[in-house]
């Protein structure tokens, strides 16, 4: 449900556009606001997940997302709706962190653990695609509001789980109070980093909010090495592995979400698919994510550790990308597209399930929560700043073709735009292939410890 909340309204966007009014720079706003809250909000939900228990957590997130999603779902007026969506992503930063918490603590033998983080990183590795399948149905055989709907039915399957699966004392117990300075500046800062990134056309403005962002997050830093009870222990992220994962976890979501973006735009403005068709063009990188997720987290995680996936995988990622740039305004979707999605796929999944693993490997119990809520902020933050990054280099890419002297026709045009997608899928494949280079030297292969890392 977090994950498929980042995509399934985006393509129900024109229709809410035209049931309610509102205007074109103001429809950011619906998928702005999600951001912004959940980004925003992780490491102080992370932390009071440790503090009152993660199963209270959990319940608390589902149901105010269930009211969120049906305030949304019922809106009269934009206002409402963008209100609504970010009381979502407020309970999406309660849930992300509270659920990745509970795994990691529920499941601490090396075979039960491999087993749960495959689903688990299946799962949520998939959700933006399978957002965007399930708004393509929802928009084109029912209403743009059932797009917000379907969550209460998400959340309601996942209460009476969580309610009647997950152990009470699985619970953090108490044990310290929030740290409310370090809470402050870590909010205002994962505010302006994530703002400024989301609303980077509006220069000058953009730098205000993430120079401001990085500064105040370098103050919860310095703040964390003096406070007496630290709202993030820096010792969850000195560990090498733990460090690389998130490193790893940031990459793959400046690729990930840049790569949706366009692909998108290209499926649907200049191949011309329906929303329901361009969802489902995305079921073979699902499929290939799922696979990939499973063979990395039960094969080759426990037998090489999580560097051999995490750098292998973002290799084959880069390749994905690297092919998917031959795309023209003629191609076919079978021909050009596909084999691209599913490599992609591959190499997104054999990354993701690892690092997630890893990110949360040797971390006290009590901290289970703020490591978690540390990995969904470095993928909240990476997706930020893929779509800004690429966003922008295909807009000027766009600028410098148009303006190229040439006479502007329909063919051109297009021509332009597709030229502008392969640039932007030209720099997520070496975001991919740098990501792979670094986190080759970051991260330590532990073949044989982590069966006793885990214990």
């Amino acid at each position: 449900m977090d994950g498929l909340d980042v995509t399934i309204v985006n393509i129900a966007l024109p229709h809410a556009q035209q049931d309610l009014s509102f205007t074109d720079g103001e429809r950011q706003w619906v998928v702005t606001a999600y951001a912004l809250a959940f980004g925003s909000l992780l490491l102080l939900f992370g932390r009071i997940s440790d503090l009152i228990g993660r199963r209270k957590t959990l319940l608390i997130g589902l149901v105010v997302f269930a009211v969120a999603s049906a305030l949304g779902g019922f809106a009269p007026t934009f206002g409402v709706l963008v209100t609504a969506r970010a009381l979502q992503g407020a309970a999406g930063a309660m849930i992300a962190p509270a659920a990745l918490a509970l795994l990691s603590t529920t499941f601490t033998e090396a075979k039960d653990r491999a087993r749960a983080f495959a689903i688990f990183g299946g799962v949520t590795g998939s959700g933006a695609a399978v957002g965007m399948i399930l708004g393509g149905v929802l928009t084109q055989f029912f209403d743009w509001r059932w797009t917000l709907f379907v969550n209460i039915v998400i959340a309601g399957i996942a209460i009476i789980g969580a309610v009647s699966l997950i152990p009470r004392q699985f619970d953090a117990t108490p044990r310290e109070r929030l740290d409310l300075l370090g809470t402050l500046l870590a909010s205002a800062g994962l505010f302006g980093v994530v703002y400024g990134f989301a609303n980077v056309e509006s220069m000058p403005a953009t730098w205000v909010f993430l120079g401001g962002g990085l500064i105040l997050l370098a103050l919860f830093l310095w703040w964390q090495t003096k406070a007496t009870q630290p709202l993030l222990p820096l010792l969850v992220l000195h560990d090498r592995i733990r460090g690389g994962s998130n490193l790893a976890v940031f990459i793959v979501g400046i690729g990930l979400f840049g790569a949706f973006l366009f692909l998108n735009y290209y499926l649907q403005t200049i191949l011309h698919l329906t929303p329901l068709a361009t969802g489902l063009a995305f079921l073979p990188m699902v499929a290939g994510l799922v696979l990939a997720v499973g063979l990395s987290t039960t094969q080759l995680y426990p037998r090489f550790g999580a560097r051999v996936p995490i750098v292998g995988g973002m290799l084959v990622a880069a390749i994905g990308m690297a092919w998917i740039t031959g795309i023209a305004p003629d191609s076919t979707y079978a021909a050009h597209v596909l084999g691209p999605l599913i490599v992609f796929g591959l190499g997104v999944g054999t990354t993701m399930a690892p690092a997630m693993n890893a990110g949360t490997l040797g971390v006290q119990p009590s901290d289970a929560g703020i490591a978690s809520a540390v990995l969904n902020a470095a993928q909240q933050i990476g997706g930020s700043v893929g779509i800004a990054l690429l966003n922008s280099i295909a807009g000027l890419v766009l600028a410098q073709q148009l303006d190229g002297g040439h006479r502007i026709t329909e063919s051109t045009t297009a021509a332009a735009v597709v030229h502008s997608y392969s640039v932007a899928f030209w720099c997520a494949s070496a975001t991919f292939a740098a990501g792979a280079i670094i986190c080759g030297f970051v991260l330590r292969a532990h073949p044989t410890a982590i069966t006793d890392r885990v214990r």
